[in-house]
């Protein structure tokens, strides 16, 4: 005769059983693992903190250094090119005798400048043209989303290398670049966030009740939307600092003296085959972590604003 496996915790029928279960069932209870909640809770913790503070540390530096150490953008050192790092120079020097450390700094500055300003530009243009499209729908919503997807079929980098040729080497050339060709996603966002609002039972109320369109979408449209444009703007912080750097790599950004990190590894290169590791490996981290930290930041923003979904990096 088969051996019958009752559920754990009582026969079939009793309290604490398994109603109805077939014979020779048994129904296996999934076990929690040991700490699993609280390591994820620490290891975020410890990613915000560390995000934090690395964000805080770029901030008070390029505050700081400027006002202690003035850069000379155009002074040369022959006497003391490429030399590795020491105490002197913590970060040593490059192919013209410049100290790495301090014109790190004054590129990250630009960097930001350009990320910062560009990013509030970008997300101004995609909210508007994302909150017209969604709150007037129809004829208007399609073209102007097919606008977009027009825009959206040509690469970031090719569209801002031709925006950027049209005027001379400098920030605003490549703040403009960078606006232009980063608003689209925000306006998807808040299009679909406008959208998602107007089918909530307030809105029909308000409407119900003789509200004007402005007055519905300065009260409560507006309002629903400012999160999720502001999260738009802080994940764009780091696209808009890779794209300066690739611009000023490829000779279209900042005039070729000036402290900028895309420059800086451009001009490092032949230092590099040399094996000169220094002036490559520094403007690179320079880029690489304070981009890291803001979008740790804005990954911890984003799972607050929607609970339900893991945070992901959006670089």
């Amino acid at each position: 005769m088969a051996e019958t496996v009752n559920a754990p915790g009582g026969t079939a029928g009793a309290p604490g059983g398994t109603a109805g279960a077939p014979a020779g069932t048994h129904w296996h209870r999934r076990s929690a693992r040991p700490g699993g909640h609280g390591a994820r809770t620490r290891t975020r913790t410890l990613r915000v903190r560390t995000s934090a503070v690395l964000v805080a540390a770029v901030l008070v530096a390029v505050i700081v250094v400027p006002l202690l150490f003035p850069l000379d953008q155009q002074a040369v050192d022959l006497a003391a090119k490429l030399r590795a790092p020491s105490l002197a120079h913590p970060f040593g020097t490059d192919e013209v005798g410049r100290d790495l450390l301090l014109r790190c700094v004054y590129g990250l500055r630009v960097s930001l400048l350009v990320g910062v300003v560009a990013a509030f530009v970008a997300t101004v243009i995609g909210t508007a043209v994302g909150a017209l499209a969604g709150a007037l729908g129809g004829w208007a919503d399609r073209g102007v989303m097919r606008v977009v997807d027009l825009f959206s079929s040509v690469p970031h980098l090719l569209l801002g290398i031709f925006i950027v040729a049209m005027f001379r080497p400098g920030v605003w050339p490549v703040i403009i670049s960078v606006a232009l060709t980063h608003w689209l996603s925000t306006a998807r966002i808040v299009r679909a966030e406008v959208l998602s609002l107007r089918s909530r039972p307030y809105i029909d109320a308000a409407v119900s009740g003789g509200a004007s369109r402005l007055r519905v979408a300065v009260r409560h449209l507006l309002p629903g939307i400012l999160p999720q444009a502001g999260l738009a703007a802080v994940l764009m912080v780091p696209h808009a600092i890779w794209h300066e750097s690739a611009l000023s790599f490829l000779g279209l950004g900042l005039p070729a003296h000036e402290a900028s990190l895309g420059n800086m590894v451009n001009s490092a290169r032949s230092s590099l085959l040399a094996g000169d590791w220094w002036p490559t490996l520094f403007p690179g981290l320079f880029i690489i972590v304070p981009t890291l930290a803001v979008a740790g930041l804005a990954g911890v923003w984003r799972e607050r604003l929607n609970p339900r979904r893991r945070s992901e990096l959006m670089l």
